[in-house]
């Protein structure tokens, strides 16, 4: 089946019209805070078997960061305010959090990024509210890498999400997994914003029908 660019393009295109795309320039070292060991294992599972796809690194330690993928999961947004130095990671977080509990969100994903333009690190918060309670720890914790892996749009996933079930199982959506491949070819660019990106992303991901 051949993935066409008119069905590349919207997943790097911002709400404001911008096409913005971004992969990790660095490998990948995660640390998530507020679960049991048990769920800890999973995610670092599922980060793992994304990382692998795309073909990228993680590491165990980032030279400049220690740590480059934090993910915090809460009750409630007012405690984030309350972790140690987090204020010192995520500018203006008391503001931030206000917006989130007036959105009443229960994910959020802050990228930062180096010189070129590529992923430095990623900051994903999750609030534990009845809707991700009634997600498996392995769906969340997939549908979470597979959101940090790359820097989508904005709404790319508001009408349909990046994981499907088959057999009761998640997985990446095979045309998904496809963008994931092609955007870690070491032939393509780290940051692109430009549209024309799509095209190249596009012909890599030709697959047989």
């Amino acid at each position: 089946m051949e993935i066409r660019n008119q069905e590349v393009a919207p997943l790097f295109t911002r709400a404001d019209g911008n096409y913005v795309f971004a992969r990790w320039g660095r490998p990948i070292v995660p640390v998530v805070f507020g679960v049991e060991d048990a769920t800890l294992s999973v995610f670092k599972g599922a980060i793992e078997a994304v990382v692998m796809l795309a073909g990228h690194q993680m590491a165990e330690t980032d030279p400049e960061l220690g740590v480059n993928l934090m993910m915090f999961f809460c009750r409630d947004w007012a405690e984030l305010p309350q972790v140690p130095n987090l204020d010192q990671l995520v500018p203006d977080l008391v503001p931030l959090v206000a917006k989130l509990q007036a959105a009443e969100a229960n994910q959020y994903r802050i990228f930062r990024f180096d010189d070129a333009g590529a992923i430095q690190a990623c900051f994903v918060f999750l609030r534990m509210d009845a809707q991700l309670e009634a997600v498996s720890a392995d769906t969340l914790a997939l549908s979470q890498a597979a959101q940090v892996i790359l820097l989508w749009s904005d709404v790319a996933f508001r009408d349909m999400p990046p994981l499907a079930m088959i057999e009761g199982k998640a997985v990446l959506r095979p045309e998904i997994a496809d963008v994931i491949r092609a955007a870690y070819d070491p032939v393509m660019p780290a940051a692109a914003y430009d549209a024309s990106h799509a095209l190249r992303l596009a012909a890599r991901m030709t697959r047989p029908a």
